[in-house]
């Protein structure tokens, strides 16, 4: 992975959480109060927030006061797998960076296809069209706004577009989309590889994220040259449990 990233992400993630640089190269368990810090990225949160993410050192638990001595009791003493696999556990996420990822790395287009760059508000055509569900935010006024795609056509017909939104600063996040009947020719992972190939050109660090479950997603992340990075859990079921040892 390239080492000029890491340090970036880190700073990141401990704005996110609310946690030190440290922390992640600690053993066990930290636990953080989650903040409303300045520059986190605006991913939604309720009253009741609760995350956990790993990077292969610490786990790190970044919740609402509420919740922090539920999870210190119940976590305590776990090693990395049984903590992710407690049952409050909900909505495990798997994300990757570029895995030294240069110019001379750039997969082919696929034999038919035409590829376009789009960006800011010529995107905004797109918006509305079901078959773009992942790779788009559909909402000119969203907190992570869509900043550039990479289209995919063939015979004139959208076949497939990579987007990038920007999370944050200098994290700009890829979603991808290809419609089925244009799926297993390579186009997924082109389209991501050109598009984060871009997003590096343009001094912004591309990353992607995919469901736990979603294997053929996570294909596409190695063949389009990102490696895993993190874990994170980003949503917990705690209706009707305790909030304290003591109830």
């Amino acid at each position: 992975m390239r080492n000029d990233i890491l340090p970036v992400i880190k700073a990141q993630l401990a704005i996110d959480l609310n946690c030190s640089l440290d922390d992640f190269d600690k053993e066990g368990l930290v636990f953080c109060e989650a903040k409303e810090n300045p520059g986190r990225r605006p991913f939604p949160r309720e009253s009741t927030h609760f995350e956990m993410l790993t990077m292969g050192g610490a786990i790190i638990v970044s919740a609402t006061a509420n919740l922090l001595p539920y999870l210190k009791w119940q976590l305590k003493g776990l090693n990395r797998e049984s903590a992710f696999a407690q049952p409050f556990v909900c909505g495990c996420g798997h994300y990757f960076l570029p895995n030294n990822l240069k110019q001379s790395e750039v997969l082919p287009i696929p034999s038919g296809y035409e590829f376009k760059f789009e960006e800011g508000t010529d995107i905004h055509k797109y918006y509305g069209l079901d078959t773009l569900p992942n790779a788009i935010q559909h909402d000119k006024e969203h907190l992570r706004p869509d900043v550039l795609v990479l289209t995919a056509t063939k015979d004139g017909k959208l076949a497939g577009m990579a987007g990038a939104s920007a999370d944050c600063e200098m994290l700009w996040q890829i979603g991808i989309d290809v419609l089925p009947e244009y799926r297993k020719a390579g186009l997924a992972a082109s389209l991501t590889n050109r598009l984060a190939l871009e997003i590096l050109e343009r001094k912004k660090i591309p990353y992607y994220g995919t469901a736990q479950a979603n294997v053929a997603s996570q294909r596409v992340a190695f063949v389009s040259g990102f490696k895993p990075a993190w874990v994170c859990v980003y949503r917990g079921r705690f209706d009707g449990v305790l909030t304290s040892p003591s109830g």
